[in-house]
């Protein structure tokens, strides 16, 4: 069985297109499976959306991506976890070459993503370096992250010790277990972060990544466009 876990805080907006998307998705590829929205603190609607759409709904207050995505995991049953960010679309045929590689022997992997809507031109030069990126390293981007339970919890699942690039840790812990891919296809998630801050702020987070390096991702405090409040297009 398929487990799918949403972390949410506030994705009220975003939320019930990302859940209709993964019901039409998991219903074509026609394995069993669960959704589970982890309900990080919201102060919206975010929880009564996820189970009108028919999601179980866990709640925490950790407001630490990390430590929500393990509390979803412990949550579920299924033999494979997707772990799918609340603002991400997921196109069946991304699911279903996920699908594939699992049952193929892979011990996890991710996909490439779109983001949507009208975005900054430097972001056209941004997207192949991504891509280069996590299909050489093999990284998986959050917004879409697949792996069996057996190897997520045999590596320790996300490491709590970080706010942000969990993905990228668990991807590197996941190396030493098996074959891990990233699919050639891409989900489609929301530009929203990339439109609603400034250019002065994208630049002084990466002047912060190259004083302090890995480091940051360690404070909560140093990483606003994660923890700072919801911003809407």
């Amino acid at each position: 069985m398929i487990s799918f876990v949403i972390p949410a805080h506030d994705e009220a907006q975003l939320l019930g297109r990302t859940l209709v998307a993964i019901r039409a998705a998991a219903d074509a590829v026609g394995e069993p499976y669960d959704i589970t929205v982890v309900d990080d603190a919201s102060t919206d609607a975010t929880a009564t959306i996820a189970r009108e759409a028919g999601a179980r709904v866990v709640t925490v207050e950790h407001r630490q991506i990390a430590r929500t995505r393990n509390a979803g995991a412990r949550a579920t049953t299924g033999e494979l976890l997707v772990f799918v960010d609340a603002d991400t679309i997921v196109p069946v045929a991304v699911l279903r070459a996920a699908v594939s590689e699992w049952r193929a022997g892979a011990v996890g992997g991710g996909a490439h993503f779109e983001f949507d809507g009208d975005l900054a031109p430097w972001t056209r030069l941004a997207r192949p370096v991504a891509r280069w990126t996590m299909s050489t390293l093999r990284l998986a981007a959050g917004c879409f992250f697949f792996c069996t339970r057996a190897d997520f919890e045999a590596v320790g699942g996300f490491d709590e010790q970080l706010y942000a690039t969990e993905e990228v840790a668990l991807s590197r812990a996941l190396h030493t277990r098996g074959r891990f891919v990233v699919v050639p296809l891409a989900v489609h998630t929301s530009g929203r972060k990339l439109r609603t801050q400034s250019g002065r702020k994208l630049l002084a987070l990466l002047w912060s990544f190259v004083r302090r390096g890995p480091a940051m991702f360690r404070d909560r405090e140093s990483l606003g466009l994660w923890y700072g409040p919801r911003r809407h297009d």
